[in-house]
């Protein structure tokens, strides 16, 4: 594997304050192993030693990636899918309370097979959808008879247009960190919004499954925020923090795969309780939920 990015800074922080955690294995796609390393100054962690990103297309071409393939292969992408329609229509109602429309206009970006983009246009929703893989694009049409376009659109699109703009476990993906969240504060609208959802290394999954977390799905995460790490990002840029949101459902997804990892064989009931658990001791502190939607004002 040829090596391209070797961060001697933190890369949301610029700090040189950075120094090795832990190694992780790509248990999805290639088998390689990564290291992960934290910046002590914003406690961002983040993959080292990765390919840069025109190269980088290999690590998402399997059939068990969901995000791309939209499979129902396997017990967990089974419940994947049965649990979608619920948190579909959750992040309608998020978007519309947030927001204060009904309808508006939406920018989906990194908008995988297209269900969450084709959804909100059913609520009347004007969608702009944006997806860097192709094969992606075309489960899109096929399955959701939607038309995403490629993410090279992101950064000719008209300033202040969106009402809310959507990144669903998607700046965790991309390389680009810094030119993205300041595209992100020309792209909304005046009292407009951005969701951005990503894992949480401090919830209690990660700090059990610790390098079989499978939230870390290295390389395909550069980066593995925590909140701390997160406000520091959106404060750099200008950007306001406007609420902080717990993903329920995702501990019980990423502890089922997590006990895949470890173990070698699916333990439902295993996975299930520690996803049950997870949730339990975030209920006082919903940061420490293992997923987190940051819910951003410019």
């Amino acid at each position: 594997m040829s090596v391209d990015i070797i961060y001697n800074n933190c890369p949301a922080c610029h700090s040189n304050a950075i120094a090795f955690q832990l190694k992780a294995k790509d248990f999805t796609v290639s088998g390689d192993v990564f290291e992960i390393w934290k910046c002590n100054n914003c406690s961002l962690r983040f993959t080292q030693d990765i390919p840069s990103a025109n190269s980088f297309g290999r690590y998402y071409q399997s059939e068990n990636y969901i995000s791309h393939s939209n499979t129902s292969k396997g017990l967990v992408n089974r419940l994947y899918h049965s649990v979608r329609a619920i948190t579909l229509r959750q992040k309608a109602r998020l978007l519309r309370n947030t927001t204060g429309l009904s309808t508006g206009t939406l920018l989906d970006i990194g908008a995988g097979t297209g269900a969450f983009a084709a959804f909100m246009r059913s609520e009347g929703w004007r969608v702009t959808a944006l997806e860097p893989d192709e094969s992606a694009r075309t489960v899109a049409r096929e399955q959701n008879n939607i038309c995403l376009l490629s993410l090279n659109e992101f950064f000719s699109l008209p300033e202040a247009s969106f009402d809310a703009i959507t990144m669903w476990h998607v700046l965790e993906h991309v390389h680009a960190l810094h030119e993205y969240m300041e595209q992100l504060k020309k792209l909304l609208s005046a009292n407009g919004r951005a969701f951005i959802a990503v894992p949480n290394y401090t919830s209690y999954d990660a700090a059990f499954y610790k390098e079989y977390w499978a939230a870390y799905d290295v390389p395909r995460h550069l980066y593995h925020f925590s909140p701390k790490a997160m406000k520091m990002l959106v404060e750099k840029h200008g950007l306001k923090l406007a609420g902080i949101r717990p993903m329920w459902f995702d501990s019980f997804y990423v502890s089922l795969l997590s006990e895949k990892y470890r173990t070698g064989k699916q333990n439902l009931l295993r996975g299930a309780w520690t996803g049950l658990l997870s949730n339990i001791k975030a209920i006082r502190n919903k940061e420490n939920c293992s997923s987190l939607i940051y819910i951003i004002s410019a």
